[in-house]
């Protein structure tokens, strides 16, 4: 087998792990930057897709199930429940990739969003719709300052989604029992890509956060998402190119892997009062290497 058709049967086989038990749903938007062109359907009988299966698209473009019953559950990139607590219900879905809203469909920032951190609230506030990057070495605190602005938001009617791409599944349980003691996990919705996920699976894993997120911005109510951390995203992003063989840019990385993040951090937004007034805050962590900024991706 052709080399290069090889490497893209093994990238549509992760893309499609999950996928194929996803039900027809309406589907709003664009595929605006779409790369997944099919859902694939794997035979019944083999159960799993792995590497080197035969899958056959649909024709729809990759899209996840949205609903209010996500709300206090932790899921994977193909909004699959991964705690145990069985199926989640909806009757709707959205595509993984949506446009961002566009300049008249935004208002200006006039609301802040509490952290609860009286040093940040006080010098540097975060408004709703805001794209804050949170930066700095390991071990630093990075995740603390995210997750203290999740408890913060507890009566405010604020949804929040928090994305960990590419942690350990210890760190991740953490999180998640952080939130529960604390009451937080009533509206927060945890999507999960553990360290030993697929490339492609951790691809996705912000961009199905930001459609969770969206579902609710559009139903008038405040959300806020925190992305932690998208420079895993940018290795996974690197991995599926250099699969494809497929010429490496700086670093490696693949060369738009700029817009990777900017039509990420884009769809967060303050709708306009025709749209309900609706937001998504946006609250990217980044790790850096002994303070070296040079080969962070996120457009800053």
């Amino acid at each position: 087998m052709n080399p290069l058709i090889y490497a893209a049967s093994v990238i549509a086989a992760g893309l499609a792990v999950g996928l194929a038990s996803i039900g027809p749903g309406v589907g709003q938007g664009t595929a605006a930057g779409q790369a997944v062109e099919g859902i694939a359907r794997q035979p019944k009988a083999e159960g799993k897709i792995r590497e080197g299966s035969s899958v056959k698209a649909t024709g729809r473009i990759a899209q996840i199930p949205v609903s209010e019953s996500y709300l206090g559950r932790v899921v994977n990139a193909m909004a699959k429940p991964i705690d145990g607590r069985g199926e989640i219900s909806s009757s709707e879905s959205r595509l993984i990739e949506s446009p961002a809203p566009g300049i008249i469909s935004r208002r200006s920032v006039y609301e802040p969003l509490q952290t609860g951190l009286i040093a940040i609230d006080s010098m540097i506030p975060v408004g709703h719709d805001q794209r804050e990057l949170i930066i700095r070495d390991r071990q630093t605190g990075k995740t603390a300052v995210a997750t203290d602005t999740v408890l913060n938001q507890k009566g405010k009617n604020v949804v929040c989604v928090y994305v960990s791409i590419g942690q350990k599944a210890s760190f991740v349980a953490q999180v998640v029992t952080t939130f529960q003691e604390r009451g937080a996990m009533d509206y927060t919705i945890v999507v999960a890509e553990m360290a030993d996920s697929p490339a492609t699976l951790q691809y996705l894993a912000p961009y199905t956060g930001a459609t969770l997120d969206e579902y609710f911005m559009y139903r008038e109510r405040y959300t806020s998402i925190i992305y932690d951390d998208p420079s895993k995203q940018a290795q996974a992003y690197r991995q599926m190119y250099l699969l494809l063989r497929r010429p490496p840019g700086r670093k490696a990385y693949p060369g738009d892997v700029f817009y990777l993040h900017s039509r990420l951090l884009e769809r967060a937004a303050k709708l306009s009062i025709l749209l309900g007034e609706g937001s998504m805050t946006a609250l990217p962590i980044v790790e850096t290497q002994s303070g070296d900024v040079r080969l962070i991706s996120l457009p800053t």
